[in-house]
């Protein structure tokens, strides 16, 4: 795998698990339940995925962060959409359809503009 695809796949490994992490309390009793264990378990391992994702953009994008934070945050709201309306079931807005535009132009110009 390439370290873009590495990038790409970690942060939308880490932005996933934190939705559920913070999320999760209104779908399932047992994370209301568990907010420390939900913290520890889901902290260690989400910050594991972003170190790596940040390493991998940063080798990617010949030692600059910038491109790699813009990545993660435009994945972020993007995957955050599309959880949000898969298990909350909340509609996307035009605003919020204004918003993943704009997020998908993020990542477009970090990807394609040398």
């Amino acid at each position: 795998m390439t370290k873009l695809t590495l990038t790409v796949l970690l942060f939308l490994f880490g932005q996933t698990l934190i939705w559920f992490q913070t999320n999760g309390q209104f779908i399932w009793p047992w994370f209301q339940k568990n907010p420390i264990l939900i913290s520890i378990v889901g902290g260690s391992t989400i910050s594991y995925a972003f170190i790596f994702a940040t390493k991998y953009a940063f080798e990617h994008f010949d030692g600059l962060l910038w491109p790699g934070r813009f990545l993660g945050f435009a994945l972020g709201i993007s995957s955050y959409a599309l959880l949000t309306w898969l298990f909350m079931g909340e509609g996307i807005s035009f605003k919020t359809f204004t918003s993943l535009i704009l997020a998908a132009g993020i990542i477009c110009v970090q990807l394609f503009w040398k």
